[in-house]
């Protein structure tokens, strides 16, 4: 139990410590293509963030970017993790970029994907239902069903397994977490990266950035600035992968993984 509510977790393998960390809409069952594989070779940890997946869902939880650095700092302690591998996608970027950069907590080596760490971030439609959630939250179910259908294809430009998919979707459907869905559009806020943005010279592990270069949500140029600001970065690029690349791509992914842990 955190400060944010029970949090839903797993591990499987034997090796070296390696997290993953997930982002927004998903959960930690957007590794699920990878983690057999990577089991082979690591001790593989994984949680769904407070508010996400099968985590605590409640009202008024905070949830924000600056709580889930926190939380992904209680999780390092909770499992006695010393300086693990880490891999972060999309908010768990920022997520985990708090963690290392103001909660003090060492990684061995650490791959960025697609991630949320500058400036601007949010579509026309994100800030939107953060104006206005209250009206989001009183949707009638078939029509919630299809905005987060939506949202989520949005992300994609590769057809992904309808199981996968469905899957990626149905946490969002109970009653607590369609308050949440829309919970986290509320307290989103750029100053969470904006803390963080100074620093990112101070990343102290190697560091690989992995990016669909196809992002509808999070262009190739957004993954090419981050590169610039971490000396010690690499770059690598997947052609024709949008915003999911675990998913829509998990075969380069696990490739790209595995030459850089």
């Amino acid at each position: 139990m955190t400060k944010a509510g029970g949090v839903a977790a797993g591990r499987c393998g034997e090796g070296p410590d390696l997290v993953l960390a997930h982002g927004w809409p998903w959960s930690s069952y957007s590794w699920h293509r990878v983690i057999p594989e990577l089991a082979k070779r690591y001790r593989v940890f994984w949680y769904d963030m407070p508010g996400y997946g099968q985590s605590e869902k409640t009202a008024e939880q905070k949830t924000s970017l600056d709580v889930q650095g926190r939380v992904f700092a209680e999780m390092l302690a909770h499992w006695g993790l010393d300086r693990p591998r880490v891999v972060a996608h999309d908010f768990g970027g920022a997520t985990t970029l708090r963690a290392h950069l103001l909660q003090g907590c060492e990684f061995d080596r650490y791959l960025l994907m697609n991630v949320v760490a500058l400036r601007p971030w949010g579509s026309d439609f994100f800030d939107h239902v953060g104006k206005h959630v209250e009206a989001f939250q009183g949707l009638p179910p078939h029509i919630h069903r299809a905005v987060v259908e939506a949202y989520i294809q949005g992300a994609l430009v590769t057809r992904i397994d309808p199981e996968d998919f469905g899957a990626l979707v149905a946490p969002w459907l109970s009653d607590e977490g369609r308050e949440s869905f829309y919970r986290q559009f509320a307290q989103a806020d750029e100053r969470y990266t904006a803390e963080v943005e100074p620093l990112f010279g101070q990343i102290r592990c190697p560091v690989k950035i992995v990016w669909g270069e196809a992002d509808p949500w999070i262009p190739l140029a957004r993954g090419r600035a981050l590169n610039d600001l971490i000396p010690q970065a690499s770059l690598e690029t997947l052609p024709g992968v949008g915003h999911l690349p675990q998913l829509e791509a998990p075969e380069r992914v696990l490739e790209s993984l595995l030459a850089f842990l």
